[in-house]
C-alpha cells in the first residue's frame, strides 16, 4: 500500500517590489498602509526606478533562489517544496499561504531572505503568515528560522566577494583598498528597544573580516537606504563614510552590502548610482562585487539551516 505524504513546505519571504512603473503608486500605497504618497515623492521614486530599468529585479532573483534551494534540498529525493511570498507585492505572502494549503502542506519552514533579524521589520513577515492562515481557514505547522547572519557558507560567500572586489585593482594597489560594509538603515529607536539587528550586523562583519583576513584599518561600516520619516535613522550613511574615507586619503573602496542577499533597488540605485556618484566626486574608485543571488554557497547555507535547524527536516 502506498501512503502519500505531503512534502514539507519551505516559505521564503522577501520585501517585494513593483513589476513596472505603473505599479509604483500601488506598491508605495501598500508600504504606507494606504496613506497617499505625495506627488513629489512619487515622481522622485518613478525617476529612480527608471534609472534602474523601470522595475525591481527582486522577484526575478528571489525566484532563482527558491528554485535553486528546492533542487538543493531534494538531492536525496522529493521531499521539500519551496514557495515564495512577498510582503508588499505579488506574489503576496497571504496568497502563497493559500497555495500551500491547496497543495496539502501540513508542515513548513519559514525564512525571510534577509540574514539579520529585527523585531521592527521581521515580525511583520510572520504576521502575514498568520493573516494568510486566518484568511483561508488553514492550519500549517510552521517553524521559523529567524536569522542566518552567522551561517558559515553565507559568511564564506561574502568573504569571497571581499577578495573578488579587491582583485579588481592591480596587485600593487590592493593593499590600499578599503572594504565598506553596509546594510539597510532602521530608525535609531530600535536600539532603545533592545532590537538585535545592529548587533547581528556587526557579528556578520566580524566573521567576514576574520574569514577574509582583513586588517582593522582595511574596513569600516555604514548604513544605506534610510527611510523618509523625520525621526533619526542609524548611521553613518554610505555617503558620510565615503567622505570620511576620502579625508584619510583612501582612493579605492569595495562596497559590500551584507544585509541584502540579491539584487534590488537598494543596491542598484543606492549603491551603483547614488554612492557611486558620491565616490567619484570625492576622487574614490568604488567597486561592488556581484550580489549573492543564487550563488551555490548561499543556497547551501539556506539548505543547511532548513535541514539541520528545524525538526521537520528529520520527518
Amino acid at each position: 500500500m502506498t501512503i502519500n505524504i505531503p512534502p514539507i513546505g519551505v516559505l521564503l519571504m522577501s520585501y517585494g517590489g513593483p513589476d513596472s512603473l505603473d505599479d509604483l503608486p500601488g506598491y508605495l500605497a501598500d508600504i504606507r498602509s494606504g496613506r497617499p504618497t505625495g506627488r513629489a515623492v512619487l515622481e522622485e521614486m518613478r525617476h529612480n526606478y527608471t534609472l534602474v530599468g523601470g522595475k525591481s529585479p527582486l522577484l526575478e532573483f528571489s525566484r532563482k533562489q527558491a528554485a535553486a534551494l528546492e533542487k538543493q534540498l531534494n538531492q536525496n529525493g522529493d521531499y521539500f517544496k519551496v514557495y515564495l511570498g512577498m510582503r508588499h507585492w505579488a506574489p503576496w505572502i497571504e496568497e502563497t499561504i493559500r497555495e500551500m494549503l491547496a497543495d496539502g502542506i501540513e508542515q513548513a519552514v519559514a525564512l525571510v531572505l534577509a540574514p539579520h533579524y529585527s523585531r521592527f521589520n521581521s515580525e511583520r513577515f510572520y504576521q502575514k503568515i498568520a493573516e494568510g492562515l486566518a484568511l483561508y481557514h488553514g492550519d500549517i505547522r510552521f517553524e521559523y528560522i529567524k536569522s542566518h547572519h552567522t551561517a558559515p557558507k553565507y559568511i564564506e560567500a561574502l568573504a569571497k566577494r571581499v577578495h573578488l572586489g579587491i582583485s579588481r585593482w592591480s596587485e600593487e594597489a590592493q593593499e590600499g583598498v578599503h572594504v565598506l560594509f553596509s546594510a539597510h538603515s532602521l530608525p535609531v529607536r530600535i536600539l532603545k528597544m533592545g532590537d538585535p539587528y545592529q548587533e547581528q550586523l556587526f557579528e556578520t562583519v566580524r566573521l567576514v573580516v576574520e574569514k577574509a583576513g582583513l586588517k582593522p584599518e582595511q574596513w569600516s561600516w555604514s548604513y544605506q537606504s534610510a527611510g523618509r520619516s523625520p525621526e533619526p535613522w542609524l548611521g553613518p550613511s554610505i555617503e558620510e563614510q565615503l567622505q570620511a574615507l576620502a579625508g584619510k586619503g583612501i582612493k579605492g573602496v569595495v562596497s559590500l552590502p551584507v544585509g541584502f542577499v540579491c539584487d534590488n533597488v537598494e543596491i542598484l540605485f543606492d549603491i551603483d548610482l547614488k554612492a557611486q556618484e558620491a565616490a567619484k566626486s570625492l576622487g574614490i574608485r568604488l567597486e561592488r562585487p556581484p550580489a549573492l543571488n543564487d550563488d551555490p554557497l548561499y543556497i547551501e547555507a539556506l539548505a543547511t539551516l532548513i535541514l539541520e535547524n528545524s525538526s521537520v527536516g528529520s520527518r
